[in-house]
């Protein structure tokens, strides 16, 4: 199987935009949508951002301003987009997860070429849905793995299939998300219940399930898991807390204190991510408010997350390659750290270094990428600029075989993390279905 939802036949080949930018329409304006817009701004002589659909004002007319949209292609929402008819060459849909279908089907259907924020839906329902409708309208599809897209991981890749392992065996790969960011984003954020968004395994680390797909160059074909939320939960609130962190007389004390995360970056003069998840007011006054009223406020043990704080999910791949994969909270946020084994060597890498060595020789090599920070805010090692490089590419080319991540791997990778949760929910072990060109 090619990781190609579509076949690269002449018809689509047509499809080659030559002699004028690209040009995209962007739903969904916020962290994901904009990141990705920015870098067509830095391109203009390759692509255009020339339509938004956002349903909050200010995310809205920033990015229009930003990117000199009229008013007549800036929208409130998706639907008010697809009923102005086709605008653009093609779509990013960086919706919440559980909007990523419903526009993206709409939008494929007038013939958008897609780029769809992972994960692709938060149910196998609406995955297999979308790339059937992506394989029935005939467009290209390109889902935001960008992890596949990174130097770091081409160099990774390059070492894997040069043969200097020789076969691989096994894989270990830990995703330390990060005390603060597990804080942010899945406590006190938006994914932070499987009921309004996904599971854990899904909204955070469906990335890294694909990686290991990707890496090892193989199907996942059996799954198991095990985790929970452990300590995120009100029995473990210290004593004398209160329900707000600018209330709390024990909060000086506290890892997780809203005030340490965003009132000092907000003194450090930083107004990056995640900052501006929580107000649009980026000054010291604007950010106490948010915290003395928003959802980014609240004492850690007193939300109502529900989804996971630490995972582990044991692979089987064709061919009898194993693995496993940690997500913790309870680390500092940092790069992804992998060790992997093989008949005539290993491989150890920390997101910069890939150390190699032989076992022929006794011997290590080690091996360097540029340093570049590992998430949203600073571009996810280069993956966000990789990820719509190629996209573009793709497009304007009509050549569906430049995109990495696209429909029918994408799908197998989320098959692979729903199967994971049956198991960690249910106690098994448990198959994962295959995924065939239908």
């Amino acid at each position: 199987m090619t990781d190609q939802t579509l076949p690269a036949t002449d018809a689509l080949a047509a499809t080659g935009i030559t002699g004028r930018p690209v040009t995209i329409a962007v739903v969904g304006a916020g962290n994901r949508g904009s990141a990705y817009a920015r870098w067509a701004a830095a391109h203009p002589e390759r692509v255009r951002i020339v339509a938004v659909a956002e349903p909050r004002e200010y995310q809205r007319k920033v990015l229009a301003e930003a990117h000199g949209i009229p008013a007549e292609q800036t929208f409130t929402s998706w639907r008010d987009l697809v009923a102005a008819g086709k605008l653009a060459d093609a779509a990013i849909i960086a919706t919440q997860d559980h909007d990523h279908v419903e526009p993206a089907v709409a939008l494929a259907d007038q013939g958008y070429h897609l780029m769809v924020e992972k994960p692709m839906a938060p149910d196998e329902e609406g995955c297999r849905a979308l790339v059937d409708a992506v394989r029935r309208a005939g467009v290209m599809f390109a889902v935001c793995h960008v992890l596949r897209y990174t130097p770091y991981t081409q160099l990774v890749k390059q070492v894997i299939d040069s043969g200097r392992l020789g076969d691989i065996m096994s894989v270990q790969h830990l995703e330390p998300v990060g005390y603060w960011h597990v804080a942010h984003s899945y406590v006190r954020g938006n994914w932070r219940r499987e009921d309004e968004s996904s599971s854990m395994l899904l909204a955070k680390s469906c990335h890294d399930i694909d990686w290991l797909r990707y890496v090892v160059g193989a199907p996942i074909e059996r799954v198991s898991s095990f985790g929970r939320l452990s300590h995120f939960r009100p029995e473990n609130q210290p004593a004398g807390a209160a329900e707000r962190c600018l209330d709390c007389a024990v909060e000086s004390t506290c890892a997780y204190s809203a005030k340490k995360l965003y009132l000092g970056q907000i003194r450090r003069g930083d107004t990056g991510w995640p900052l501006h998840t929580v107000t649009d007011d980026l000054t010291e006054d604007g950010v106490t408010k948010a915290l003395a009223t928003g959802p980014y406020g609240r004492c850690v043990y007193r939300c109502d997350n529900d989804v996971v704080d630490h995972q582990v999910v044991s692979l089987e791949f064709a061919g009898g390659v194993t693995g496993t994969f940690t997500m913790t909270a309870f680390a500092e946020k940092g790069h992804r750290r992998t060790q992997i084994f093989g008949t005539q060597g290993s491989l150890d890498c920390d997101g910069e270094h890939v150390r190699v060595f032989d076992f022929l020789t006794d011997r290590t090599e080690v091996l360097s990428v540029a340093a570049t920070g590992s998430d949203a805010g600073s571009g996810h090692g280069g993956g966000d600029a990789g990820l719509v490089d190629s996209f573009i590419a793709a497009l304007a080319a009509g050549d569906p075989g430049l995109i990495r991540s696209g429909g029918l791997e994408s799908l197998e990778t989320h098959l692979a993390v729903f199967a994971a949760e049956r198991a960690r929910h249910a106690g098994t072990v448990e198959p994962v279905e295959a995924v065939t060109v239908g």
